[in-house]
């Protein structure tokens, strides 16, 4: 039999009491000035890389000042800034427009996707891991819901159960095994039967939330368009929305997501400057080539939409300091070869550092987040 420590559920209050001040200026700000229909609609739309339907969400912010905004994660390992960066932004955009943000720890999830040998314990260790991070570099909660699936299903199964089964029993097996993305694996991975109810339960999970907007990677877009397959079929007029971002590349030649298990391909969101420093110089970043730069991508996905700029530093020799205001002006610095990544690359580390110092701040003051960090990095990530 199962120890029963490895399936408590962590308490509310535990998460409810941590009090990690921002230490980003510009996103400590909780005072949102008026905004007109329009001007919400470009700021959420911003957001993804698609939109599903561009119509139904400009409809949707002009009659519910408040839409309610779904996004989750597996805790599944340490976290690198495109988690961690990107999704602050992210929600701190949807919060300024009026959005109510739900962010699921799908800790049950995680343990059905075998992460941390799904272990319940370690994995609930790492999903408060998470959060502190996501606080300690500038997301706003100040309309930001984090919610336990274990806590959760659980107090409203009665609620949460015939969903699901009502899912699964209108879904062909093909299509749902069409879903299998949304957990890192393909068709024709062996799966298990904890793998094929997953995506019925994620497809719940946004009926159960009463999600208005699904704001999740792309890797995450067929169980949302199951979802709006799943309202045809009940005859729901009102579909969520899915708003699908940007997923940024790993560091390395030809990956095309960062992995938490691979320490070269991503850049951590307590990681050292000096190890900062030695990932970005082994980056993958030809000259005069865009394409598939994840350098460039960096800069467009994370530090233009922090900072509002990018600032080279080199010397005279090589054409002097710039600031570029625009990712489009950087673009055609870089094609012409009038940036060299020799140049680029020392800005791009520069630039990542100054937004995670608060993070490694934090980590080094504050005793409980050096105990989740500890327990984390001693954990062995299994896919």
């Amino acid at each position: 039999m199962a120890d029963d420590s490895a399936n408590q559920i962590p308490p509310t209050d535990e998460i409810n009491s941590m009090s990690i001040n921002s230490q980003n200026d510009e996103g400590s700000s909780t005072s949102t000035p008026q905004m007109s229909v329009e001007e919400k609609f470009r700021l959420v739309r911003s957001i993804g890389e698609e939109c599903i339907q561009e119509d139904e969400l400009l409809n949707l912010l002009t009659k519910k000042p408040q839409p309610i905004c779904y996004d989750g994660f597996e805790p599944s390992g340490r976290m690198h800034i495109a988690q961690g960066v990107m999704k602050a932004i992210s929600v701190n955009k949807l919060t300024s427009a009026g959005c109510k943000v739900k962010i699921w720890v799908a800790d049950w999830f995680a343990q059905l996707n075998n992460k941390m040998g799904g272990d319940l314990k370690k994995i609930q260790t790492v999903g408060r891991y998470l959060i502190e991070i996501w606080i300690a570099v500038g997301m706003r909660t100040e309309r930001v819901e984090f919610l336990w699936s274990s806590e959760e299903i659980n107090a409203r199964a009665d609620e949460y159960w015939p969903l699901v089964m009502d899912i699964a029993r209108r879904n062909k097996l093909p299509r749902i095994m069409r879903c299998c993305q949304i957990m890192g694996r393909s068709e024709q991975d062996e799966l298990t039967a904890a793998q094929i109810l997953y995506p019925c339960m994620q497809c719940a999970d946004i009926f159960f939330l009463k999600a208005d907007i699904c704001q999740l990677g792309m890797d995450q877009r067929k169980v949302n368009v199951l979802a709006r397959e799943y309202c045809d079929d009940i005859k729901r007029k009102n579909k969520p929305i899915i708003l699908s971002h940007h997923m940024l590349p790993g560091l390395q030649q030809g990956q095309e997501k960062m992995s938490k298990s691979d320490p070269s391909s991503a850049i951590y969101m307590e990681d050292e400057e000096a190890e900062v420093n030695v990932k970005i110089k082994k980056a993958y970043c030809p000259p005069k080539i865009v394409e598939g730069n994840p350098c460039l991508e960096y800069i467009k996905y994370i530090i233009f939409p922090w900072d509002k700029k990018f600032v080279v530093e080199r010397s005279e020799a090589n054409g002097g300091n710039k600031t570029f205001e625009s990712y489009e002006e950087l673009v055609a610095d870089y094609e012409e070869g009038n940036l060299h990544p020799g140049d680029l690359k020392p800005s791009l580390s520069k630039a990542i550092n100054k937004i995670l110092q608060p993070v490694r701040n934090h980590f080094n003051k504050n005793a409980n987040a050096q105990d989740l960090l500890k327990r984390v990095k001693g954990y062995r990530v299994t896919r």
